[in-house]
């Protein structure tokens, strides 16, 4: 792989265009990202805490924008230095062209989660792999699409939603290409999980054909039928998730009086290595969640400075490819932050309201699935029925048109249907549920 290729910024169907005086072509994908309806409902879709009340709590939204913001300083922090090793880019790209690129693929890192978080995810797969109205389509498609149904999986939701040009947004290849931590499909027999960029996979049957067109212009190289090498830049999407989730849901636990303040503490200063002469200053700080913002902000600046650093050593080794780990699996603070996600498994993520909430998204999302699918069917069989026909009319046109524009194709009809579920908000999963089941009117 070489810069040049994987800084490209062309766009699909679209010629490269002259970048504008005052913005380049990977800040207008920042700036489409934050102006569009999907990252819009992040606001109201679960991080760890579902339908949070208290409003220090983190959701999607919110922990979009600080991946982001973690992501454009590593992107600029990397950037000047392979600028520096690589003069000949210096005319073409800047380090904030760098840092462009990483924040806005950390901007979208989570667009395709579906309410509930990861239990949304698991709810929407257990409906095909396991309920018997999901099963029903299990002879209706390939299986390379019903691999897709059964594992379903947010980053190729997100890819997805990247590519549907009813949202207009038509990013560049190189933003595309950092947002893609997986770079292969579901069906995958050759999957290799040791290798960080094929633990899980980033698009759906529906848009391989965008991603290889993607993988093409950008030089990435295919290292098996379905699965390519990863952006280099997506390792410090990667990071800045890692980082931000880690760090700031300890730092939620606290304020939630989850996890004490002096174990709290304790967890953020076994991180903190480069900062530790600051640590002086925390008990002239008053209040606790100052004490603990202070101690997440010194965490946060020294595992930039980690990841960033073993970033630039491997440069070589993520070029060819070589290199396919997750930077804060190798960083010096490794062990420090494997204690952090233990305790916040065992007391965040596993906290009462949290489990109580997930329970909900198992009994909503498949309800939902169930009853809208059969919808589906109703319309690709022309069924007659006064309360799928109703169904049929609460979702939105363009499912209807699509299903009646492509007759027969089962896949395409249940890939809308789940874009339609997986895209509400948890509230609106919550309500619309309960309407359709007479429980709410």
């Amino acid at each position: 792989m070489n810069w040049n290729s994987l800084l490209s910024s062309q766009r699909s169907g679209q010629k490269i265009l002259a970048a504008e005086q005052y913005r380049s072509a990977f800040e207008q994908d920042y700036d489409r990202i934050i102006f569009s309806h999907p990252f819009r409902r992040l606001q109201d879709k679960t991080q760890v805490h579902p339908l949070p009340e208290q409003d220090f709590v983190h959701t999607r939204l919110t922990h979009s924008l600080e991946v982001s913001s973690v992501g454009r300083s590593l992107g600029k922090r990397v950037g000047e230095v392979i600028l520096q090793r690589n003069p000949h880019l210096q005319g073409d790209f800047s380090l904030f062209d760098f840092g462009a690129i990483v924040a806005a693929a950390s901007l979208t890192h989570d667009l395709g989660n579906p309410p509930f978080g990861h239990a949304g995810e698991d709810a929407i797969s257990d409906f095909f792999a396991h309920q018997a109205n999901g099963q029903y389509f299990k002879q209706k498609v390939e299986p390379e699409a019903w691999a897709d149904l059964i594992k379903f999986e947010g980053n190729a939701q997100g890819f997805r939603i990247l590519n549907k040009n009813k949202f207009g947004l038509k990013l560049t290849f190189a933003t595309l290409g950092a947002f893609t931590k997986y770079p292969c499909t579901s069906y995958f027999p050759a999957r290799d999980k040791t290798k960080r960029s094929q633990k899980k996979y980033g698009f759906f049957q529906t848009e391989m054909l965008r991603f290889a067109e993607v993988a093409s212009a950008l030089e990435l190289g295919q290292v098996n039928a379905g699965a390519w090498k990863r952006h280099p830049l997506a390792f410090l999407v990667e990071a800045a998730d890692d980082i931000c989730y880690s760090i700031i849901d300890l730092e939620d636990g606290c304020s939630l009086g989850l996890v004490s303040y002096n174990d709290a503490k304790a967890l953020f200063e076994s991180v903190i290595s480069k900062s530790k002469s600051k640590l002086g200053k925390l008990e002239s700080i008053g209040s606790q969640a100052e004490r603990i913002g202070y101690l997440r902000a010194l965490a946060i600046a020294d595992l930039m400075d980690e990841c960033s650093a073993l970033f630039l050593d491997h440069e070589k080794d993520i070029l060819n490819g070589s290199f396919d780990q997750a930077l804060c699996d190798e960083c010096p603070a490794n062990d420090s932050l494997k204690q952090i996600i233990k305790i916040s498994i065992e007391k965040i993520y596993r906290a009462r309201s949290v489990v109580e909430i997930e329970a909900a998204g198992h009994e909503v999302i498949p309800g939902l699935l169930d009853e809208f699918t059969q919808a589906g069917v109703h319309m690709m069989e022309q069924k007659i029925s006064r309360k799928y026909g109703n169904l049929q009319k609460l979702l939105p046109p363009e499912i209807t048109t699509n299903v009646k524009s492509n007759p027969g194709n089962y896949y395409l009809m249940l890939r809308d249907i789940v874009d339609f579920i997986s895209g509400m908000t948890d509230r609106h999963a919550i309500s619309l549920y309960r309407k359709i089941k007479g429980m709410s009117l």
